[in-house]
């Protein structure tokens, strides 16, 4: 028998944090044995999320009070700056997975120029690995710290990275049009996603080039294509709670893409590509770590559209760290993530 790994969070109080407490509560071999958070620290978790009410969960602690000897695994659901400064305090020896967006950049002079303060822990970024698992699962299994991708980035290069490699599109004219539920904002109190301010309607934000995300998109498809590639990206917020669905648009033969992203994805248990000309939706995907993707021509020769649809909190957030911390602990990496979407 597998001996249980135990599990720390540090950020519990946030929605990723949980969300991987709802993901980790049916793992068969991890027990969350510490929970960090700062503002909510002395609080029980069923305080802060109620709908974890039926867990027996340790008591929400400052990071300062845990003790990291004995545990296996650390998640931290911090801010960005925040989780560089707390992580590089931890144990060496300690497996950690940062979903904050602290150590996706490789050249740190580029987390300066997209997050506007210096990078306080380059060390550690150099042995960080990119958390992309289905592309990056190799290097994964054998890490000890790993960065969690921002959930839009998971989505955009989910449609991208096989027919990039495979050069089967024009890198001129990409562009990725993206909606995304409100969650992916976090948990923090701000005006414009109070309900009155945001239901009933939507709005593109983070317009022309601005998203962060974006840095992201610029270094992994620039690695891929060995050249500079830059894409033209729109983000939308919907009203609803959770979801991504990214409309992709590129120069590329529909069927050799079809049967690339088949060949690509085939072996994979978590992205499902849906029969050719249909599309999937938010709705068949929510709370699971399922990726849906749909491929279909356009009535102009020579174009295709590229439809990914994922939960933002699950496979764009926790549950790609659970997928991840999986192979990391030596464990099956489906194992805890295998639940049916909520429908309806």
């Amino acid at each position: 028998m597998t001996q249980s790994k135990k599990i720390a969070i540090l950020g519990a109080s946030g929605y990723t944090g949980a969300e991987l407490v709802r993901l980790i509560s049916s793992h068969p071999f991890m027990d969350i044995v510490a929970l960090g958070a700062e503002r909510k620290a002395g609080m029980e978790m069923s305080e802060v999320f109620p709908h974890l009410r039926h867990l027996n969960l340790p008591k929400l602690i400052k990071t300062e009070e845990i003790n990291f000897n004995n545990i296996d695994l650390c998640f931290c659901a911090l801010p960005h700056v925040t989780s560089q400064n707390i992580i590089s305090k931890l144990p060496n020896n300690l497996k950690i997975i940062d979903l904050s967006a602290d150590f996706r950049l490789r050249d740190t002079s580029e987390y300066l120029k997209w997050y506007d303060c210096e990078h306080q822990a380059p060390n550690l970024q150099l042995e960080a690995i990119y958390g992309l698992t289905e592309f990056y699962r190799d290097s994964i299994k054998s890490a000890r710290l790993v960065a969690g991708t921002g959930c839009n980035a998971a989505a955009g290069q989910y449609a991208l990275r096989p027919i990039i490699k495979a050069n089967l599109i024009s890198l001129e004219d990409i562009i990725i049009d993206l909606k995304t539920g409100v969650s992916g904002a976090g948990r923090t109190l701000k005006e414009g996603l109070l309900h009155s301010e945001l239901s009933e309607g939507s709005h593109p934000y983070a317009i022309g080039g601005t998203h962060r995300h974006l840095a992201e998109f610029d270094q992994e498809f620039s690695k891929l294509a060995g050249k500079s590639v830059k894409i033209q990206f729109t983000p939308t917020l919907l009203p609803v709670n959770r979801g991504i669905i990214a409309n992709v648009y590129v120069k590329g033969d529909p069927k050799l893409i079809y049967d690339e992203f088949e060949k690509i994805y085939s072996k994979e248990y978590f992205i499902k590509l849906l029969p050719f000309g249909e599309t999937p939706s938010t709705r068949h995907i929510r709370g699971s770590n399922f990726c849906h993707i749909g491929v279909t021509g356009d009535r102009i020769s020579g174009r295709t559209m590229i439809i990914v649809a994922l939960d933002n909190l699950t496979k764009g957030s926790s549950g790609q760290a659970l997928q991840n911390a999986n192979l990391m602990l030596g464990l099956p990496e489906e194992m805890g993530l295998e639940m049916a979407p909520l429908f309806p």
